[in-house]
């Protein structure tokens, strides 16, 4: 183990070495460092209280390393690096919630539609403090991760806090295998209504045959699509580039930047519309984050789109996963991206073109805090900071968004017409956003009518 280790140490300082200016001091100051984590390291070994496992050592050390960059940078072990992968196709075990971690806990940025976490009523910025009764403090965010995983059928108790509540909320969740279906969609008179929950390899086939559907059902009727993008974290960039295109005829997409400018990525659209230019709001809140940023930055940077809802989440970093010879791989922030007009969204999130909160005609919400990428500890800055006057885009939104709207299917024939009708009424009273975009479509076909 200690030849293994001097020869992991060796290449750390080689890589350290080649990326720094090749003098001799600080070369020599390189080494020092390496030789303090070496020291360190063999302290542990022989004199903690218990026996350490040598690979959880430098597992840990390697994590820490990256976590310490910022909070999207972090190291995936085999299993991790295998789950993160299912996740990625599109289905995989646990609760289905997308979390962060935030100020030693763990952040809610949102639930996944028809899962164990949306039934029990856990919603974008809610803490967790507690998994099965043992506090979270003290833990990474991948070993919180791996403790809300486990059998399928299983029971897991979360302890909750929620801004605005006083006292603590203690629910029990059954685990179950997360499928997720990231594109539903139904029709809203002559309206289509597609919910992408997020964005896996799955998400453009699934757009493309939701528009497909809508508009062999509803033909020359159809007056415009309602794209729902709340709460959805995010994902795969590639399935980003490609929803937009969907909608777009020409021009950029999105730009990713590292630091070195002569690496700079541009994506562009090809030509096609898919909805021939019918009107298209899209939908966004303060749980909308990093590939959904890109889609409704692009549509509204290129006025294909309105955008409606709040201010969302403003991750605007890339994440590049590195596999690694053990078996797992290292994420780590290596870009930002950027709207055609040249904007970071980082720690800003999107602006809408109309802002509306979410609203209750039965209980109307209090506004609250809504967490955001720049209130998360160690979160990059903005890039463009340097460049422009940048006021405090925070605003109090409500993120309790009813999720009933996406998970409705259009009839399948003339016999559940009454039962759709029902449905689509009970759908757009229950949820103001959507209402309203259902509106906002309505008068534009009106208007380009005329």
């Amino acid at each position: 183990m200690k030849q293994i280790f001097k020869m992991t140490a060796f290449a750390i300082g080689f890589v350290c070495v080649s990326f720094i200016a090749p003098s001799n001091a600080a070369k020599t100051d390189t080494y020092n460092q390496l030789n303090l984590f070496a020291t360190v390291f063999e302290n542990i070994r022989r004199d903690y209280v218990k026996e350490v496992d040598d690979e959880e050592l430098i597992e840990a050390a390697i994590n820490g390393m990256l976590t310490s960059l910022d909070p999207h940078s972090t190291y995936l072990n085999s299993k991790r690096f295998e789950n993160m992968n299912v996740q990625m196709d599109g289905e995989f075990g646990g609760l289905g919630i997308e979390v962060t971690m935030d100020k030693g806990v763990i952040l809610v940025v949102t639930p996944m539609d028809d899962t164990p976490a949306s039934r029990a009523g856990i919603k974008a910025g809610d803490y967790i403090t507690k998994i099965n009764g043992e506090q979270i403090n003290g833990l990474t965010l991948n070993e919180a991760v791996e403790k809300m995983r486990g059998k399928v059928g299983t029971d897991i108790d979360v302890t909750i806090v929620r801004k605005g509540e006083k006292d603590l909320i203690e629910l029990t969740l059954k685990r179950a295998i997360i499928e997720v279906q990231s594109v539903r969609h139904h029709i809203e008179d002559e309206i289509g209504y597609i919910r992408i929950s997020s964005f896996t390899k799955k998400t453009t086939s699934g757009l493309h045959d939701a528009i497909k559907e809508i508009k062999d059902e509803l033909g020359d009727n159809l007056q415009g699509i309602v794209l729902d993008l709340r709460n959805n974290p995010g994902g795969i960039l590639d399935q980003a580039v490609d929803v937009s295109d969907t909608f777009l005829e020409r021009g950029e997409i999105v730009s990713t930047r590292p630091r070195n400018d002569e690496k700079i990525i541009r994506y562009n659209a090809k030509s096609g519309d898919s909805i021939d230019h019918k009107a298209l709001v899209v939908l966004i809140n303060g749980g909308s984050a990093s590939a959904s940023e890109i889609v409704a930055g692009a549509l509204q940077d290129h006025a294909r789109a309105v955008i409606v809802g709040t201010q969302s989440f403003g991750k605007g970093s890339v994440q590049t996963v590195m596999p690694l010879q053990t078996n797992g791989a290292m994420s780590m922030t290596t870009a930002y991206y950027f709207t055609p007009s040249g904007n970071s969204i980082q720690g800003k999130g999107i602006t809408p073109d109309v802002v509306v909160e979410q609203l209750r005609l039965d209980k109307p919400d209090e506004p609250r805090d809504q967490r955001t990428e720049a209130s998360l500890r160690g979160s990059l800055a903005n890039p463009n900071a340097d460049k422009e006057d940048n006021p405090d885009d925070e605003q109090a939104v409500t993120a309790d968004d009813d999720e009933k709207a996406a998970t409705d299917e259009a009839a399948d024939n003339e016999a559940n017409k009454d039962k759709k009708v029902t449905q689509k009424l009970t759908t757009a009273q229950d949820d103001y956003q959507l209402n309203f975009a259902l509106n906002l479509i309505r008068g534009m076909s009106i208007a380009r009518n005329n």
